[in-house]
């Protein structure tokens, strides 16, 4: 299906889920292929050069996430890097790392048995590496990605910095998500997902 010129989505094909194979798509992942679409994508990077973009969501939210990442190009919102995980092993930290957005990755939330929205394909990190996860773990915190600690300063300046006036989260929360940012027993500050009162009718 064909949105704009750079902006297209596809069921995803032999090629693709042979690569995702044991990466992003565990054995034990509950969702079934059909039930995923590859994106491909155009956005701004740190330089504001034009760069091509590719990953793998839910079907259901495949449209939302081609309007949301057209109006952030056109408006030259800065994203790093849009690759798919499954380039870096599906390992989530070696991605946050690099800056890498992405969606799709079968796994659990940090520190949890809990299946992570991310594992069904509904939840997408932006600029990870300006915009950590944290959370108090048995007295310690967690930062992810490691690297990311001095990011944790919210009151800097710094590329990439998702806030509540941020054009990305205004226009993620148009269609629905919510903020890891508002959350009141962690920060995700890269995070948005769909309410899991949406995600319980789904699944």
């Amino acid at each position: 299906m064909e949105y704009r010129d750079g902006f297209f989505v596809t069921r995803i094909n032999d090629e693709l889920f042979a690569k995702m194979q044991k990466k992003s798509f565990k054995e034990n992942c509950p969702l079934h292929r059909d039930d995923l679409r590859y994106l491909h994508l155009l956005h701004k990077d740190l330089q504001g050069k034009t760069r091509e973009g590719e990953m793998v969501c839910n079907s259901y939210i495949a449209a939302p996430l081609i309007d949301i990442f057209q109006k952030l190009y056109k408006a030259q919102y800065p994203i790093e890097k849009i690759r798919l995980i499954d380039e870096y092993d599906a390992d989530d930290e070696s991605s946050m790392r690099d800056n890498n957005s992405s969606c799709f990755n079968f796994r659990f939330i940090s520190h949890t048995n809990k299946i992570s929205n991310h594992g069904l394909g509904l939840a997408v990190d932006i600029n990870p590496l300006y915009n950590p996860y944290t959370k108090q773990v048995d007295g310690k915190r967690i930062v992810e990605p490691a690297t990311a600690e001095k990011y944790l300063d919210r009151r800097q300046k710094f590329p990439c910095k998702i806030d509540r006036d941020s054009l990305c989260r205004k226009l993620f929360a148009a269609h629905g998500f919510e903020w890891g940012g508002d959350w009141e027993d962690r920060k995700d500050y890269q995070h948005f997902e769909l309410s899991a009162e949406v995600i319980r009718a789904l699944y």
